[in-house]
């Protein structure tokens, strides 16, 4: 692992781990400080409840889609993002606090879907060109006069069987 993306995984982590929840807290009591203790609770369990309920819609949804997609043999990438985002955003509905779950609530949303959907493409596209140079080389292949390729030796095959 390189050193930049090891510091990358660092800080990713740092933030999920560090931040968020001092940041769930935060918001907690702010919330529980305006409207009242009670009315924080209960607002979580609406807040849960609600997202259970879009959860189920929408993962139902993205399944039934991804069904007639693969049983009408066309490559199913949009309903896999849509499904994989819907797994996502469920998994920030389950933490406990309001940032994570407007953040699952986003992500799980036919409506705001498509943003986050266009950003998990760019960088799954991102992700297999980085590796697929990294394993293959810049340009894997046949060699022209501008660039050298694998050396190719033409023949033919017997199988002496």
């Amino acid at each position: 692992m390189s050193r930049r993306r090891s510091r990358r995984a660092a800080v990713l982590l740092f933030l999920a781990f560090v931040v968020m929840p001092i940041l769930e807290i935060v918001v907690l009591i702010k919330v529980g400080q305006v409207i009242g203790p009670w009315w924080t609770i209960l607002l979580l369990v609406l807040d849960s409840l609600v997202g259970a309920w879009l959860i189920k819609r929408e993962g139902r949804k993205a399944w039934q889609a991804l069904r007639e997609r693969v049983e009408t043999g066309r490559l199913p990438h949009r309903e896999l993002a849509d499904g994989a985002l819907v797994v996502l955003g469920g998994a920030f509905m389950l933490s406990p606090g309001f940032v994570t779950d407007v953040l699952g609530i986003l992500l799980i949303l036919p409506v705001t879907r498509p943003l986050f959907r266009g950003l998990l493409v760019s960088y799954a596209g991102r992700q297999v060109a980085r590796r697929a140079t990294v394993s293959y080389g810049p340009a894997s292949g046949p060699g022209d006069d501008t660039r050298p390729g694998p050396t190719v030796v033409r023949g033919e095959v017997i199988d002496e069987q």
